[in-house]
């Protein structure tokens, strides 16, 4: 052994002999000669491969030459003495005797407020001989933590990226090599630590992050708050790397922190949040060291689970299918940080960044889904922050704000949550948002096991069918809300809805009625087909006929408040229409309610509608309203009571229009055969001055329709009509022959016609003289009308006429025979009484 060593202390010797010329060098002025004196003492030391004995000897002599040249004005020179300093202090056994001489001198050159080293592959090779040399030396470097420190601090924040990257490498080593030592000054890389942490290059944040979990857990502990918001954002990081590298150093920070207790409230978001990572590799990660944090603290904390560990283990009798329970650490730790939680999670979800809310979003399940039951006692808080939730723009927010309502719903009780949210349906907090309430109400119906939520529906249904609920808004997104509320109870209740069947059909009827959107009709119309299915019944018809009379006396109720700005009148048009031949059973029922809203002194556009309604209606009588004969016996007093108020004359357009709408329904009466002669005629003397008077109208269709109505008078009853009646139509009916609508000319001539063929027997065609001359005269002027269709009316129409007084009406054809443009008609009308007074002569009565 002494041999040995007296063997390499001669190699030694002589090599610093051979170096001695060369360490002279390195003083010289000339940049070439220091350089070449370096590369020289490399090739002949740590090229050579010698012992570490003589390696050491030759370090010790040739460090402080060698940390001079850390200072030459020379790149190069710098580099090779940098590279040879890395070298002695990989192969030496004792690097540490370099220590006293190489940290002062690197704290200076590095450990600055500026730092000397211009050239940035030069500060890395520095970087990477100091973490090096942290390997090596380890806690030989505890009396020198002010200068790590201080070098740490300055190229932590340097701009050239790689040496970001080393210098978080070798804080992480020296925080572990000297972690007794390190906790005194920790606190002062933190600051530099979250200056680099949003670093463009994703391999910087990571570096970072893996730095800031050394700093935090081998510091006092105190910093975690500094560092929090950070670590938060690089959730969001497009990188799947620095995301995971969050989720270890969070994890390893919940394990390992000596004070972690008291961050559990900051820290388990953050982990629980990458629990829903998109990468399976991070959320994996994630979930294996949330459960590893769950059993290190259901271990730490045994004695106080003792107790509970029988039922808490048991899973809840409802618990959701297909979802894994998470381990009763797991629960224990969420539970008893729950009520910080809440707070961080309402101010999180109204964050200006999306995907700050979105991730919130999610971690709100998890929490959920790990409180179980004892979300209750948050309730109020958590239904806030749904329902506020719920009015995000982002639709990504709202499905899983939604996914969480639904966990409430499973495990808070019905008569708990129902409680607070059926208040909140009847008043929202927000009237802006009104759909919120909804929205929270349909997901947790949707969670709430069947069995819990049957006692219930009968609330629920009374609730939502209230004025305030569901007529009070006609937002799109508040109608299919509802329309969701009803779908879940038929789907969770089925047919056990039948008790509440009255109510469900009223909220759907109500919301066709608001809906301005044709979706929304369709959804109500599906679920109408729902509820009736649910029930058994065969069909829409039966449903409506199990409930007509109830539907009717919900309408009465206010009826005396009905306007057109008011859903009622379309409530009472969907449920007349949709009932179809049901209607024909409940029209003793139906007269009082239309007789009321259909009062002259009601609103004008409301009664527009209805008439227009009842006119499709009677056209249809035998599907409809006379479905069952019945609406006949109250026809006389509908047309009495109801129709003829509202053909009173009356100034205004929207009068016109009501009165438009009116004759329309009278037409429809008439033509449709819902009203017996008999029972017209009965109330002829008071319809017929109102029908001729519509004559006159200002409304083309107004009066193309009191022509029609005339004429279906005239064929049903004209027979029987009074001479002195039937003498006060005709002036009337030609003065429409000179009308500005062709329309109007037409059937005005077709009522003619009608009144022609109406005058029998009991018509005295010679004391009546006067009338026919004056008939004929008024038809002969329109016989020569420059339009052909219409002489061709004409002329049918005194064809009509020439059976009555022949002898009268050649003579005032003949009279005015040569003053028409052409006389081919006169010749045609004429030639026709020829053959009439033939034909009667030849057959005498």
């Amino acid at each position: 052994m002494a041999d040995t060593a007296s063997r390499e202390k001669h190699v030694s010797s002589e090599v610093l002999r051979g170096l001695a010329r060369h360490l002279n060098c390195l003083g010289e002025d000339s940049k070439s000669t220091r350089k070449r004196a370096l590369e020289s003492i490399k090739r002949e030391t740590v090229d050579k491969k010698l012992s570490g004995v003589v390696l050491q000897d030759l370090f010790s002599a040739l460090l402080k030459p060698l940390l001079k040249c850390l200072l030459d004005p020379m790149e190069r020179c710098r580099e090779i003495a940098i590279l040879l300093i890395t070298d002695f202090i990989c192969y030496v056994p004792e690097p540490q005797v370099s220590l006293p001489y190489l940290m002062p001198c690197m704290a200076q050159r590095f450990g600055e407020k500026e730092i000397l080293e211009p050239a940035e592959e030069l500060r890395l090779s520095a970087m990477k001989m100091l973490t090096l040399t942290v390997e090596v030396c380890g806690k030989q470097l505890a009396p020198y933590l002010n200068e790590m420190i201080s070098i740490l601090q300055r190229t932590i924040v340097d701009p050239f990226p790689d040496v970001k990257r080393e210098s978080c490498k070798c804080t992480v080593n020296f925080a572990k090599c000297v972690p007794e030592h390190f906790h005194m000054q920790a606190e002062s890389l933190v600051k530099p630590l979250m200056q680099a942490i949003a670093h463009q290059h994703s391999k910087v944040r990571v570096s970072v992050i893996e730095a800031t979990g050394a700093v935090i857990r081998h510091g006092t502990g105190k910093n975690v708050n500094d560092v929090l918001s950070h670590l938060a954002q690089r959730l969001f990081d497009d990188s799947p790397q620095v995301r995971k590298a969050v989720t270890v150093t969070v994890g390893d920070w919940l394990l390992n922190l000596m004070d972690r207790y008291s961050y559990f409230h900051k820290l388990i978001p953050l982990l629980l949040s990458n629990t829903t990572d998109e990468i399976p590799e991070i959320s994996l990660l994630a979930a294996d060291l949330w459960q590893q944090v769950g059993a290190q603290w259901e271990k730490e904390n045994e004695d106080d689970l003792k107790d509970k560990m029988d039922f808490l283990l048991t899973p809840p009798l409802f618990y959701p299918s297909g979802v894994e329970r998470p381990s009763l650490g797991c629960r224990e730790l969420v539970l008893r940080n729950l009520m910080r939680l809440v707070p961080a999670l309402s101010h999180d979800l109204t964050d200006w960044l999306v995907p700050t809310r979105i991730k919130t979003s999610q971690l709100l399940s998890v929490l959920l889904l790990h409180a179980e039951d004892h979300s209750t006692q948050h309730l109020q808080p958590l239904l806030a922050i749904l329902y506020r939730a719920c009015t995000d723009t982002e639709r990504d927010v709202v499905n899983n704000c939604l996914d969480a309502a639904k966990l409430l719903g499973t495990f808070v009780p019905p008569e708990v949550f129902l409680k607070l949210v059926l208040d909140h349906v009847s008043a929202p907090s927000s009237p802006s948002y009104p759909w919120s309430a909804l929205m929270v109400l349909c997901a947790m119906l949707g969670g709430c096991p069947k069995p819990l939520l049957k006692p219930h529906i009968q609330h629920i249904a009374n609730t939502l069918v209230q004025p305030d609920v569901c007529q009070e808004y006609q937002q799109v997104l508040y109608l299919e809300q509802l329309l969701c509320c009803v779908d879940v109870l038929l789907r969770q209740c089925d047919s056990d809805c039948s008790s509440v069947s009255l109510q469900l059909l009223q909220v759907l009827v109500t919301v066709q009625s608001l809906a301005t959107e044709p979706h929304i009709s369709e959804k109500a119309l599906e679920s109408v087909q729902t509820l009736y299915k649910v029930q058994g019944l065969a069909s829409e018809m039966e449903l409506y006929r199990q409930h007509m009379g109830e539907l009717l006396d919900w309408l009465s109720v206010s009826v005396n408040t009905w306007s057109s700005y008011t859903p009622h009148r379309l409530q009472m048009h969907i449920i007349v229409v949709q009932s179809g031949p049901v209607i024909g059973d409940f029209v003793s029922q139906l007269m009082p309610l239309l007789h009321s809203c259909l009062q002259p002194e009601r609103d004008q556009e409301m009664r527009m509608s209805i008439f227009t309604m009842l006119a499709k209606l009677l056209l249809d009588r035998g599907n409809t309203l006379d479905s069952k004969g019945l609406f006949r016996d109250e026809s006389q007093k509908f047309m009495v009571d109801i129709l003829l108020p509202n053909l009173v004359w009356r100034a205004g357009r929207c009068a016109t229009a009501l009165r438009t709408a009116a004759l329309s329904c009278l037409l429809a009466l008439l033509h449709g055969g819902s009203i017996l002669p008999q029972q017209l005629l009965s109330v002829v003397d008071k319809l017929c001055p109102q029908v001729l008077s519509a004559l006159d109208e200002d409304s083309q269709m107004g009066r193309l329709l009191a022509c029609r109505s005339l004429s279906s008078m005239l064929r049903l009853v004209g027979s029987s009509l009074h001479q002195d009646v039937l003498n006060k139509i005709y002036p009337e009916v030609l003065k429409r022959l000179d009308d500005s609508s062709e329309d109007v000319r037409c059937e005005a001539l077709k009522a003619l016609s009608l009144w022609l063929s109406n005058l029998d027997k009991n018509y005295s065609a010679e004391l009546c003289t006067s009338h026919l001359q004056f008939l004929f005269q008024q038809l002969l002027v329109h016989l020569d009308d420059p339009d052909s269709s219409v002489q061709d009316q004409v002329l049918e129409v005194l064809k009509e006429g020439s059976s009555i007084l022949p002898v009268l009406l050649k003579k005032e054809v003949e009279a005015v025979r040569d003053k028409h443009r052409s006389p081919q008609h006169c010749d045609q009308l004429l030639e026709h009484i020829c053959s009439v007074s033939t034909h009667n002569t030849d057959n005498p009565q």
